[in-house]
């Protein structure tokens, strides 16, 4: 499977969607705010919809986002429900929803989707130094 790696800028988050067995990587993070944020997503989605056709053993989802506007919040979501749909299809996912621990906005975002979506969820949170 191609892999995913787009760097990160001020407006769009970085992503890495890698498949490698032996060392696979789901993440987004950083700021999403892209200016067409459909453009944006939509090969993520697609890779997504591909990858669910043979997943791993096991797919863990981080996402470390600082900052996302409302247009983001719809496309995070589409990621999260493909995700939900490896799981009903009896996949074994993970999500874990990184948030700095003084953020109450990224905190409760990820508590929200976690209620909007039937897949494990994880709260991590960390100390920014």
């Amino acid at each position: 499977m191609q892999v995913i790696k787009i760097q990160g800028s001020d407006d769009t988050p970085k992503v890495i969607l890698d498949a490698n067995p032996a060392e696979p990587i789901f993440e987004i993070s950083g700021r999403s705010l892209p200016e067409d944020v459909v453009a944006f997503y939509e090969p993520i989605l697609e890779w997504l919809d591909d990858y669910a056709k043979a997943p791993l053993p096991q797919t863990v989802f981080n996402f470390k986002l600082e900052y996302f506007n409302t247009a983001s919040s719809k496309l995070l979501l589409d990621v999260l429900l493909k995700l939900e749909e490896m799981y009903d299809n009896g996949n074994n996912v993970l999500v874990r929803w990184h948030y700095p621990d003084d953020d109450e906005d990224m905190e409760e975002a990820g508590e929200e989707y976690a209620d909007i979506v039937e897949v494990p969820f994880e709260q991590v949170s960390y100390s920014i130094d």
